[in-house]
């Protein structure tokens, strides 16, 4: 009995990256979009950012000493709250924000098991979890006395809107998704460092975008495409949610299909649903079929011979 290996949870994948290190680093590559985010929307951005850090640290520490076990030094918290932080509107009630880190947390992380475990994105998890509790409070979109629709919206109701402003970030949205050039400037820092690759945000893309020419209304009108691309969500799900490791696949052909899942689906809620986002629901159905995918896309070990019948 003392030479049983210990067997943890998947992945079973050797790195020479910790844990704390792959979250300090997507820490990192989100500080664009948290930068700009706060100087978009003002002061109460960082309140709600601040709110659902430490309320997603203090869950997890409270947990931490409930099993004995802390996990709050890996950073993952930390990457949770700021997550879904940058996913939320400014306006929201900070009680709200709390809330939502802390449901992301303590039901969609901890009590499956912890970091390895979880069955979804937790950030997408609690965003998920606010909209079907405070659907009012997560779609105002509201910043210094300014109301009105976001970009997606004013798209889906056949109106124009400024491309350039949404690549910018000059638009109304969450607090971390209106600035596409933030979001791919963390983007390249996470793939400069390895942390993550262009197969699920990739294909991701693509496949969206090839499901809009076809089937967006518009044609291959390369400005619409453009803005679908660019507004939302999108590119924000695309590479720091859907890549997460936990919740996406393993294999290689998993992640390929994984990507145009996501990117097909994505494409069916916005212009098929009543809704002008769809990121949020699309990477968490995707999350659940995870292991279907990675079932019928294993590689065949080597040397392995079919049984004759």
């Amino acid at each position: 009995m003392s030479e049983l290996k210990n067997v943890s949870s998947n992945p079973h994948i050797r790195s020479n990256n910790s844990t704390q290190f792959i979250m300090l680093m997507v820490i990192v590559a989100l500080l664009p979009a948290t930068g700009y985010g706060i100087y978009h929307f003002g002061i109460r951005a960082l309140f709600v950012l601040c709110t659902t850090v430490v309320s997603a640290v203090v869950t997890e520490f409270l947990f931490g000493l409930y099993k004995k076990d802390q996990t709050v030094p890996d950073l993952s918290a930390v990457v949770t709250g700021l997550l879904l932080g940058l996913n939320l509107p400014v306006s929201i009630p900070l009680w709200m924000a709390a809330l939502g880190s802390i449901f992301a947390i303590l039901v969609v992380k901890c009590i499956f098991g912890g970091l390895g475990q979880n069955f979804m994105n937790p950030a997408l998890g609690g965003r998920v979890f606010l909209i079907l509790s405070f659907p009012k409070a997560m779609t105002d979109f509201a910043y210094d006395a300014i109301s009105g629709a976001t970009p997606l919206a004013r798209l889906k109701a056949g109106e124009s809107v400024d491309i350039l402003d949404m690549v910018v970030g000059n638009t109304q949205g969450t607090i971390g998704e209106t600035s596409a050039i933030a979001i791919l400037v963390g983007a390249c820092i996470l793939l400069l460092f390895g942390i993550i690759t262009l197969r699920v945000p990739g294909m991701y893309i693509l496949s969206f975008a090839l499901f809009t020419a076809l089937f967006g209304g518009h044609g291959f009108d390369g400005a619409f495409i453009a803005a679908q691309l660019a507004g939302g969500g999108l590119l924000l799900g695309a590479f720091f949610m859907a890549t997460d490791y936990v919740t996406r696949p393993i294999t290689v052909k998993g992640q390929y299909i994984y990507g145009i899942f996501l990117g097909i689906l994505t494409g069916i809620f916005r212009f098929f649903g009543p809704g002008a986002e769809g990121v949020s629901y699309a990477i968490i159905i995707g999350n659940l079929l995870v292991p279907l995918i990675e079932k019928y896309t294993k590689p065949t070990p080597f040397g392995y011979r079919k049984k004759a019948h």
